[in-house]
C-alpha cells in the first residue's frame, strides 16, 4: 500500500515506495497483457476485435505503446494523483489495455485524497466503462452486464481505497490524541510540581522566617546594646538558643517530608495561636491577643489564620521593631473568620543588619489566603502604624 503524502508535497521515495510502485506497475502490465490475450484469437470466437472497429497495424501498435506509457506513468501517481487518474480514465474509454493502470490510479487516488474527489473521479470512470463496452463489446456477454461488471470492479477498488483512507485518518487521529494526551499529562505534572514547590516555599518561609526574625532581633540587640544588664543578655541568649533550636527542628521536619513524602508536615491550628503570640511578646514589644469567636474553627481555616498572624508578627519585627501589636480574631460559623493584626509606630531602632525583606512573605500570604477562598487587605492604619486584615470562609 502506498505511503501517505501531503497534496503537492514532494518527498524522497523510500525503499518501501520502490517496492510498492514496482508491484503496482507489474500488476497494471499483467492485467493489460491478460486483456490483450483475451482480445486475441480464441477457438470459441474468431476475435473480439471482429465485433469492434477494424484497426490498422500502426494503430494497434500505438494502442499498446499508449497502454505501456499509462502503466509507466503510475510511478508519478503520488505527485499528480488527480490529473493522472483522470487521464487514465479517459484513455481507458478508448482502449481496454489501460484498464489495470486505471484501477491502480483509482485505488491510489482514493487512499490519498478526500472521498469527495475520489467519488467524483469514480463517476467519470463509470462513464468511461460505458463508452468502453460500447466500442469494444464482448460477443459472449450482454452490453449491460459488461457495463455493470466494469463498474462493480471500479467500485470495489475505489471502496478498498476509501477504507484504507479512513483507516489512516483514524490512526492519525489516535496518534494525535496520544500526543495531546501525553502533552497534557506532562503539563499537569509540571503544574503539580510547581504547586508543590510553591507550597514548600510557603512552608519554609512561614516556619523559618518567624524563628529567624526573632533571632535577628535579639542578636541585634546584643550587638548594639553593650550596656545591657547581665539579666537582659541572658534572657536574649536564651531566646536565641530556643529559637535556633526550634528553627532547626522545623527545618528537619521540612527536609524529612521532602526526602520521604509519606506524610504531611505537622501543621499548626488555632490552638497554637496563644503560644505564637506569647513567643512574639517575649521579644520585647507588647503583643495582645483578643479572641471573639465560638465553636471549633475548621482545621484548614485555623491553619491559614495561624500563618496570617505568624507572617504579620514577623513583618512587625522587621519593619516596626518595638511597636505594640494587637491581634484580633473574631467570627463564627456561617459568618466567616476575620483576622486583624494592627501595630503602632516603631518605638525601637532597627539594627542595620535586620534588612528589609523582598515582599515574598506577603505574596505567599496572598496565595495562601486565595487558596482558602478568602480576602486579604493591608495598608497604613489610622493614627499611624499598619493594619493587615484577612477574612476566611467558615462553613456553617
Amino acid at each position: 500500500m502506498d505511503a501517505p503524502t501531503a497534496p503537492g508535497r514532494r518527498r524522497r521515495r523510500s525503499a518501501r515506495d520502490w517496492c510498492v510502485d514496482l508491484t503496482m506497475f507489474l500488476f497494471a502490465v499483467g492485467l493489460g497483457l491478460m486483456v490483450a490475450v483475451g482480445f486475441g484469437e480464441s477457438p470459441q470466437a474468431p476475435s473480439f476485435r471482429e465485433y469492434g472497429p477494424d484497426l490498422p497495424p500502426w494503430l494497434s501498435v500505438t494502442e499498446q505503446l499508449v497502454a505501456f506509457a499509462g502503466c509507466a506513468a503510475l510511478w508519478w501517481r503520488r505527485r499528480w494523483p488527480v490529473e493522472l487518474t483522470v487521464a487514465l480514465v479517459a484513455i481507458a474509454a478508448l482502449t481496454p489495455l489501460t484498464a489495470g493502470a486505471m484501477l491502480v490510479a483509482l485505488f491510489s487516488l482514493a487512499v490519498h485524497r478526500p472521498p469527495r474527489i475520489s467519488l467524483s473521479v469514480f463517476g467519470l470512470a463509470a462513464v468511461s466503462s460505458l463508452v468502453n463496452v460500447w466500442i469494444w463489446p464482448d460477443p459472449t456477454t450482454p452490453l449491460f452486464v459488461s457495463f455493470l461488471l466494469g463498474v462493480a470492479i471500479q467500485g470495489a477498488v475505489t471502496g478498498w481505497g476509501l477504507t484504507a483512507h479512513h483507516r489512516r485518518k483514524l490512526v492519525e487521529s489516535l496518534r494525535d490524541r496520544a500526543v495531546h494526551a501525553e502533552a497534557e499529562a506532562r503539563l499537569r505534572a509540571e503544574q503539580a510540581q510547581h504547586q508543590v514547590r510553591e507550597a514548600i516555599a510557603r512552608e519554609i518561609h512561614d516556619v523559618l522566617g518567624h524563628r529567624l526574625s526573632m533571632l535577628s532581633v535579639h542578636a541585634g540587640a546584643l550587638e548594639y546594646r553593650p550596656d545591657a544588664s547581665p539579666e537582659e543578655v541572658a534572657r536574649s541568649a536564651s531566646v536565641i538558643r530556643e529559637s535556633a533550636h526550634q528553627a532547626l527542628q522545623d527545618l528537619r521536619e521540612v527536609i524529612g517530608v521532602l526526602r520521604a513524602p509519606v506524610g504531611e508536615l505537622p501543621q499548626p491550628t488555632m490552638a497554637d495561636l496563644p503560644q505564637l503570640v506569647e513567643e512574639a511578646d517575649d521579644v520585647g514589644a507588647r503583643v495582645e491577643l483578643v479572641r471573639e469567636y465560638g465553636g471549633t474553627v475548621p482545621e484548614r481555616v485555623g491553619r491559614t489564620a495561624y500563618r496570617v498572624v505568624q507572617e504579620a508578627l514577623t513583618n512587625v519585627r522587621k519593619h516596626a521593631p518595638g511597636a505594640n501589636t494587637l491581634v484580633h480574631v473574631a467570627g463564627g460559623a456561617g459568618d466567616g473568620l476575620t483576622v486583624q493584626v494592627r501595630n503602632g509606630p516603631a518605638t525601637a531602632a532597627r539594627p542595620p543588619r535586620l534588612v528589609d525583606g523582598t515582599g515574598q512573605g506577603l505574596v505567599g500570604l496572598a496565595e495562601r489566603v486565595s487558596l482558602a477562598s478568602g480576602r486579604l487587605e493591608y495598608g497604613p492604619a489610622d493614627g499611624g502604624g499598619w493594619l493587615l486584615s484577612v477574612w476566611l470562609p467558615w462553613p456553617a
